[in-house]
């Protein structure tokens, strides 16, 4: 078995923006897969710590940033309603991954080779 690299010490994060908006991150792409995970936006918002109102405004802000909805939400009814990514939120969260993914391929040995000038040891939290 082939011994695994050392982990990055630095963390590249993808943020897109359209013009000074940002339009999506790592952390409006967590919510999206949240809420495909547990079918709420109030039980997305749970597992991330954050607010349901905050989860709500994102959503709204990123229903409203493209072209159709990446959220689709239920209200009442027997089961109390809830919340669904539509077939663009699905294609969103799997474009942003891959572009992720390519990021890091990219970047890898400019990583490696920006990592090996920090000083040795891990930076306190």
């Amino acid at each position: 078995m082939m011994p695994q690299p050392a982990p990055s010490r630095l963390r590249p994060r993808l943020r897109l923006k359209d013009g000074p908006v940002l339009v999506l991150g790592p952390g409006r792409v967590d919510l999206l897969e949240g809420i495909k995970r547990t079918g709420s936006i109030s039980a997305a918002a749970r597992e991330m710590d954050m607010s349901y109102r905050r989860a709500w405004l994102l959503v709204d802000s990123l229903n409203l940033s493209f072209r159709t909805p990446l959220v689709e939400s239920v209200t009442g009814g027997q089961r109390g309603g809830g919340a669904h990514l539509t077939a663009a939120g699905e294609q969103v969260v799997a474009l942003y991954r891959q572009m992720e993914d390519d990021t890091r391929r990219a970047i890898a040995s400019a990583q490696a080779a920006l990592e090996a000038l920090l000083p040795p040891g891990s930076p306190d939290p």
